[in-house]
């Protein structure tokens, strides 16, 4: 945990910024950010069909561009 105390005489905007660098350097706000969005691992299947769907696509679209087919 953080914690930042007025000093005396300190304004408020220094402050703030005292308190946003040692967020910063304490890297609360990056793991905060990276446990915000954390999927659910796939199984091995889903991920097998996920890369041939990929694949496939990326064949078909060397094939069009090929072609002259955008």
């Amino acid at each position: 945990m953080v914690k930042v105390f007025k000093k005396e005489g300190e304004a408020q905007n220094a402050l703030l910024f005292r308190f946003s660098k040692k967020i910063k350097q304490s890297g609360v706000l990056k793991e905060s950010k990276r446990r915000r969005f954390k999927e659910r691992p796939q199984n091995k299947r889903k991920r097998a069909l996920s890369a041939q769907h990929r694949d496939s696509k990326k064949t078909e679209m060397d094939r069009m561009r090929r072609l002259g087919i955008s």
